[in-house]
């Protein structure tokens, strides 16, 4: 295929260098965006007078044409041999019009053209990241709404700490996921600024109306400085830190859910469909979804390392660099993509076992914060409660038995403050009833929780 700039050059390129720079394998992903941003400059084209009036409506129509043509069957950008999406377009659209597919390119470069597509996919993809997201906080509260009472252990350390409940426990998540959703809206009101008309670097020499240009492609404005416009990738950046965020905050959980399979925490099953085995031992169920969604993790970590890495450095404006920022930002896309489809699926079919959680969420001494406030109740400074439980703690220890098995007239040994009614304060039961506060896990706090996240969620 003849190349976009080739007057300047005397022979053809190297084949293996030809093959080296190629672009169109990757960035063929931003086809839609190419063809929405060249209908649009035509038109801009013809408001500047540079096209006529029936010039736009034939090249509109072939790039039209081309949408459908592509959206009906995209092989033929697999087959091309062009240098990019850029070239690719192009390329049809002389196919259809002729010479006049030389005037579309007239004050535009491919340095705009291509932070345009990219900006324009980016916020597309955004928009399909959030309600990903979204659908992933739905079930999450789904599964709240029916554990809200359900007891498990609370860990500091990865060491047992105070009862709280599973409902509390995945409401954490959706406070986070919020705060990701957050996060993507930000950034896509940064990187809703129309770059198109920038040209290479300086401007476009031709009267293009910039601002009518972001509005018909949807931007909320066009860019303020040519230089800034073709050599910003904050907005990739950006997008691949929220999903590095995100992968964090799925890795996280996938490590509370690979804990809680173990034989030795026994808290949760997760199902057939959702789990493999071994080759070598017939016994074994492994939860693999929640280890690669622990290990893809570090996928999403390494693309914003590489963006971050390209861009360091680079003297204004664009460098062929940048062309390296689509691999990792696609990567980045397809990834949460496929822990945000696979997730939710296996969180709906676990399994809990309830009567261990139930067990474990009472024992090695979890309610010992809870002695400790029965007797701030009876009027001890909390420093010297936390130093009597500390000592009650020692001895349950050496005795071999948990807070509620000691008997009163062994709490009193620490304490004549603490009276008959101290083992009903110290059930799992009575701990976390407690702790109702607003953010608190008490049963009563996580409904109360989970009707302003429900209503979080339909807000967004």
């Amino acid at each position: 295929m003849t190349k976009l700039w080739g007057g300047r050059f005397a022979g053809g390129q190297d084949p293996v260098f030809e093959s080296f720079h190629r672009s169109l394998p990757f960035d063929r992903r931003l086809w839609r965006e190419d063809l929405r941003g060249s209908v649009a400059w035509a038109k801009a084209l013809e408001r500047a007078r540079v096209l006529t009036a029936g010039e736009t409506r034939e090249i509109v129509g072939a790039l039209e044409r081309i949408t459908s043509e592509l959206e009906a069957d995209p092989a033929p950008l697999e087959r091309s041999t062009a240098e990019d999406v850029h070239s690719f377009v192009e390329g049809r659209l002389a196919e259809l019009v002729g010479d006049l597919a030389k005037k579309l390119h007239t004050g535009r470069s491919r340095n705009d053209q291509v932070a345009t597509d990219l900006r324009l996919f980016l916020i597309r993809e955004a928009a399909e990241l959030d309600g990903a997201i979204g659908t992933l906080m739905g079930t999450l509260v789904d599964l709240a709404e029916r554990t809200a009472d359900l007891p498990v252990p609370g860990y500091t350390h990865l060491q047992r700490a105070q009862p709280i409940t599973v409902g509390h426990h995945a409401l954490a998540y959706v406070e986070m996921l919020a705060r990701d959703r957050a996060r993507v809206a930000d950034l896509v009101a940064r990187a809703d600024e129309c770059p198109l008309g920038s040209g290479a670097l300086a401007g476009t020499a031709f009267p293009v109306d910039r601002e009518a240009l972001a509005e018909d492609l949807g931007f909320a404005a066009p860019t303020r400085n040519s230089l800034d416009a073709v050599s910003d990738r904050d907005y990739v950046v950006e997008f691949l830190s929220a999903a590095a965020i995100v992968g964090m905050h799925l890795s996280r959980l996938a490590g509370d859910l690979t804990l809680w399979a173990t034989a030795e925490f026994g808290f949760v099953e997760i199902a057939d469909a959702f789990a493999t085995g071994s080759s070598i031992m017939p016994q074994k169920k492994n939860p693999d979804v929640a280890e690669l969604i622990r290990g893809k993790s570090g996928r999403l970590y390494g693309n914003l390392v590489a963006v971050l890495t390209i861009m360091k450095g680079l003297p204004l404006t664009y460098n062929s660099d940048m062309q390296e920022d689509k691999e990792p930002l696609f990567d980045s896309i397809d990834t949460l993509e496929a822990i945000l489809r696979v997730l939710p699926a296996m969180l709906r079919t676990l399994t809990f076992r309830e009567g261990r959680m139930r067990e474990a969420a009472g024992a090695h001494y979890s309610t010992a914060t809870d002695l400790a406030d029965y007797l701030v109740r009876k009027g001890l400074p909390f420093r010297e409660a936390h130093e009597v439980v500390g000592k009650t703690v020692r001895h349950g220890i050496a005795a071999g038995k948990e807070l509620g098995e000691l008997s009163l007239e062994e709490f009193q040994r620490f304490s004549s403050l603490v009276g008959p009614d101290v083992h009903a304060a110290l059930t799992v039961e009575s701990s976390l009833a407690a702790r109702a506060v607003l953010g608190g896990t008490a049963p009563e706090a996580v409904k109360r929780a989970l009707a302003a996240a429900r209503a979080a969620i339909a807000q967004a």
